[in-house]
């Protein structure tokens, strides 16, 4: 329940404006950031007072089994996934072939470091059996170096928490309203606010699937369901990205990066796709299911030429009812 209240306080704070929405996210982002650098502050102190045993044989049990890894690099990428927001609000960031590329490269060399920095300071107070058997490894942590205060990790993840929802929130809704205007998802998704041109009803969608993920209490199942179909999308992505090399090779690029890193993504998306597969088959098809079940949707509300007549009255009327209560019109007529 508290969740959902999250969700909600979050939905309602991106529909009032632009700059609350950024300024809760930088907030947000802060307060995570501040405490990752604690946790490394007293991991730094323990390794100081020469407590270095857990670092021992570090290795030893490590599955190399390949399918083990790619499913392992599911909960690990999911960490770093931040970074396929800003793709995704380029019609929101000032001078984007400019500040895009940067904002990519600080934020990832940035929040490497600190993550690496953070689970060397997790190693210098937990054993590698603590770590994998905790559902928090945070909380645990805390729990065993800061005594009383040790309250302030569960809220500081609670924050990490909404600052991740308020992120898919905000960026999400851009991608469907970026698809609806093209043509590829129903139109009512395409509908801007008369004032604050934030796009409502694709933000009250995602929201509302957001919060339809409190189905389910195993986070590492839902990490492995969403990483999946994410890495399906960028498999995809990255064959479409060689197909327009291919056959539009002038066509102007007002971003281009060297071919050698779109290869390598390639392969590591080959690879996060097929080898889970063979690890976990049931989450996987149940991925794939889901993915399946937007076909019917996209065939006779998008491609079909010739649609039912009731469907097409009923579009018309749930964009009509989407006008009167958020006060939303197509883009084209925002004022």
């Amino acid at each position: 329940m508290v969740g959902i209240l999250f969700i909600v306080t979050l939905a309602w704070v991106n529909s009032r404006k632009v700059k609350w929405a950024t300024r809760v996210q930088n907030t947000l982002a802060l307060t995570k950031v501040l405490a990752l650098i604690m946790i490394i502050v007293i991991g730094i102190n323990y390794l100081a007072w020469g407590r270095t045993h857990n670092y021992r044989h570090i290795m030893v049990g490590t599955n190399w089994d390949p399918a083990s890894i790619a499913t392992a690099f599911y909960q690990s990428l999911y960490a770093y996934s931040g970074w396929g927001n800003v793709g995704l609000i380029l019609e929101e960031i000032k001078d984007p072939t400019r500040n895009v590329p940067k904002a990519i490269a600080i934020s990832f060399t940035s929040i490497t470091v600190i993550y690496v920095l953070t689970n060397g300071a997790y190693l210098a107070v937990l054993t590698p059996s603590q770590m994998l058997s905790s559902a928090a490894v945070a909380v645990l942590f805390g729990n065993l170096t800061m005594g009383v205060m040790a309250w302030m990790i569960p809220f500081f993840v609670a924050c990490s928490t909404a600052g991740s929802s308020n992120g898919v929130i905000f960026a999400d809704a851009r991608l469907l309203f970026a698809s609806s205007r093209r043509g590829h998802i129903p139109r009512v998704f395409s509908q801007l606010h008369v004032h604050n041109c934030i796009p409502i009803p694709a933000l009250i969608f995602i929201a509302s699937i957001t919060m339809m993920m409190f189905v389910t209490s195993d986070v590492v199942v839902l990490i492995n369901y969403l990483s999946f179909s994410g890495s399906l999308v960028e498999l995809g992505s990255m064959i479409a990205f060689f197909w327009f090399r291919i056959k539009q090779p002038d066509r102007h690029r007002p971003m281009k990066v060297w071919i050698g890193l779109p290869i390598i993504y390639f392969m590591v998306s080959v690879f996060l796709t097929v080898l889970p597969v063979v690890r976990q088959p049931l989450e996987v098809l149940v991925a794939v299911i889901v993915i399946i079940t937007g076909l019917p949707v996209y065939y006779f509300t998008i491609h079909r030429q010739k649609k039912p007549q009731k469907l097409l009255q009923v579009m018309d009327k749930v964009e009509y009812l989407c006008q009167l209560v958020f006060l939303t019109v197509p883009e084209d007529k925002t004022v």
